[in-house]
């Protein structure tokens, strides 16, 4: 018996997607990977990913009651604990920018019904002694807001895939792909491999495929970085005590209590260091750490020690740096994901609609806004917008 899907990609949404997959009668699923199983050379390394019903559109928070319940799935599946609930805290300035952010994520959790609470600086600082915030800035709160350990993720997925029978071929690289009307097959160098369906899951590596699969939208790539830093008030940080937080200024920064490391974890979402695919570095700058070093210093100076580690991935983004979760216009048996460097918290759910799709025919959710269709695809003379995730 020959396979029935195969997956590209064995991170965070490859693994989810096989797992999900596994689940249905009749599959036989293999999953190619480059690399290692559950490494930390893709976007799915490192301990921890933002959580949260808080999104700047619907589009999202439509989704995330959906993605919650795929996570606790998981976690009574696995035995693993996967989530770790925090709270989520935004804040703005009282520059216009900045309001009119935190207001799209307040009208995002209203439209969906779900609750926040709106808190004053004095409020803040009365919750979040750690915040060092003028009383210009204002804050929402989320209470389901936390974490995914998404190393942890992965390795649950698979391991639930290959107790379901998926088969897994690590370091093996996907040299092209052939689309054909009713099949794949997908070339490596230890050899081809057919099937009836594809699931493309290759994350920022995406580009060298897209001519094989007949797309030609834009694809940018932005190096991002994430440090750690240690400090003699670690304590004061940690879950129970500090939520997750995005702080929407002139630029976005967001950051974790203590949690997989030793140190307080934080970044600049969207830097905008923009590269191709064969640039990518996997280690960590000075020049990055002082700037969010600088962040700590002005804002949560207990945290503000020296850097513990850095870490690297890379955004994979659309031109309106939306997902991509669709399958292909001409082949519907073939699915293609994309997830614009804001996708960790959503790859259980995501592996199952990508399932769906090639399973169904079709989504249980509402997921239009991430057609293969929209304009921002479609039109080659759409402007890229980058907006922060």
């Amino acid at each position: 018996m020959g396979y029935t899907h195969l997956v590209i990609g064995a991170g965070a949404i490859g693994s989810a997607a096989a797992y999900w997959l596994s689940r249905r009668p009749g599959t036989r699923v293999l999953v190619i990977e480059q690399f290692d199983l559950v490494n930390t050379l893709n976007s799915s390394g490192d301990a921890s990913r933002i959580i949260r019903h808080a999104y700047h559109s619907t589009d999202y928070t439509k989704l995330t009651p959906a993605m919650f319940e795929a996570w606790q799935e998981i976690e009574e599946r696995s035995g693993l604990q996967l989530y770790v609930k925090t709270g989520g805290l935004d804040l703005a300035t009282s520059a216009g920018a900045s309001l009119a952010e935190l207001g799209a994520y307040r009208a995002a959790l209203a439209a969906e019904r779900i609750p926040y609470e709106d808190l004053t600086a004095r409020e803040i600082r009365a919750r979040y002694p750690q915040w060092n915030i003028d009383d210009d800035v204002t804050g929402m709160y989320q209470e389901s807001g936390g974490l995914i350990d998404i190393r942890k993720s992965v390795a649950a997925h698979t391991s639930l895939a290959l107790a379901h029978g998926v088969e897994f071929l690590p370091g093996t690289k996907v040299t092209g792909v052939v689309v054909r009307p009713e099949s794949v097959t997908v070339r490596t160098a230890r050899g081809d491999f057919d099937a009836d369906n594809l699931v493309v899951a290759a994350a920022s590596w995406l580009g060298e495929l897209m001519p094989d699969l007949g797309l030609d939208y834009s694809l940018t790539l932005s190096q991002e970085q994430v440090s750690y830093f240690t400090s003699q008030h670690l304590a004061d940080f940690t879950p129970s005590k500090f939520p997750v937080w995005i702080f929407h200024g002139d630029e976005a920064f967001y950051g974790f209590p203590v949690y997989g490391e030793p140190g307080v974890k934080l970044a600049r979402d969207m830097r905008g260091r923009f590269i191709e695919s064969g640039e990518r570095v996997f280690e960590g700058d000075d020049d990055e750490a002082a700037i969010l070093r600088g962040f700590l210093e002005r804002y949560l100076p207990a945290a503000a020690g020296p850097v513990y580690a850095n870490r690297t991935c890379v955004y994979d983004m659309a031109p309106d740096r939306d997902f991509v979760l669709d399958t292909l216009p001409h082949a519907p048996h073939v699915a293609v994901f994309n997830g614009a460097g804001h996708a960790g918290k959503f790859a259980s759910l995501v592996g199952r609609i990508l399932s769906e799709l090639l399973t169904d025919g079709t989504a249980s959710l509402p997921i239009e806004a991430f057609s293969l269709r929209r304009p921002a695809i479609a039109d080659p003379g759409f402007e890229p917008v980058f907006r922060l995730g």
